[in-house]
């Protein structure tokens, strides 16, 4: 079965957001733990999170994925930027035992000007202060795209991070299609070959959940900027190879497309449609 969501608003509540993706034809999905742009975070509402893990249980969704705020850098070179990302950073991972066993994925940083082994010294040092021993979350690092002194363009940089990590059975990856395709590998022509280099790299245990995501810029680019299923350069072909590639197929996918609900309800349903197999 595939697994696959979108991204989605929990601000009115994590039964009403589950209620949505059930609607739409989802059976997981993605949220940010609080404002984007921003720091703060909602209470949680323990009668609110009951009942979704109850929909949960009933439409059998796959692990959900929650996304930590844009505006964190833990490699920022800025003492009180990385304290910031930390405090949110640690505050998120204990929320998110109140939904035990799912992923939490982040944007790994930008090294503005502090270089490149810097940023991942600091990312490292991050993680090694926020991950706990009995921690059910696993932390996801997101491939990024290597726009401007981003972290996480390659898969040796994100290598690097992970060496730097005493927990590392904490941590994952979620590979973006856009971002990737962006960063240099070509997972639309050369996807077995990408999945070789990563697993040569990083290994492809530590490959948990795939963003899902077309691309308006053409490879090797390093811009991030997101398409619609099919609607960029990366082409629908290369979506219906991913998720039917055996490597992938049973992970979860995430839909961040420019999209509203009722957009992404049709896009779930034509990946469905591609999909090979019950």
């Amino acid at each position: 079965m595939l697994t696959i969501g979108c991204h989605m608003s929990v601000a009115k509540g994590f039964e009403k957001m589950g209620l949505t993706a059930v609607k739409i034809g989802a059976n997981t999905l993605q949220f940010f733990t609080r404002n984007p742009r921003g720091s703060k975070a909602k209470e949680l509402d323990q009668k609110d999170i009951a009942a979704f893990r109850l929909l949960m249980n009933e439409h059998h969704f796959g692990k959900i994925l929650a996304h930590a705020p844009y505006t964190l850098n833990p490699a920022s070179s800025n003492g009180h930027t990385r304290e910031f990302a930390l405090e949110t950073l640690r505050d998120d991972l204990i929320r998110m035992e109140s939904l035990p066993g799912n992923y939490y994925n982040f944007h790994p940083g930008s090294h503005v000007g502090g270089g490149v082994q810097t940023g991942i010294d600091l990312i490292s040092d991050a993680l090694n202060q926020i991950l706990f021993p009995n921690q059910s979350t696993i932390v996801l690092l997101e491939t990024m795209a290597g726009k401007g002194s981003e972290i996480g363009g390659s898969f040796q940089e994100l290598r690097r991070i992970i060496d730097g990590v005493e927990l590392q059975e904490k941590l994952g990856i979620c590979l973006d299609t856009c971002h990737v395709s962006d960063g240099g590998y070509d997972i639309a022509g050369r996807l077995d070959q990408v999945l070789e280099e990563f697993d040569h790299v990083i290994g492809l245990s530590r490959l948990k959940a795939v963003h899902l995501n077309d691309s308006l810029n053409p490879l090797g680019s390093h811009k991030d900027r997101h398409a619609n299923i099919g609607k960029g350069t990366l082409g629908l072909e290369a979506f219906e190879r991913m998720i039917n590639h055996p490597v992938l197929r049973d992970l979860p996918f995430y839909l961040e497309t420019p999209n509203d609900d009722d957009g992404h309800g049709e896009e779930i349903a034509l990946l469905k449609s591609l999909y090979h197999g019950s």
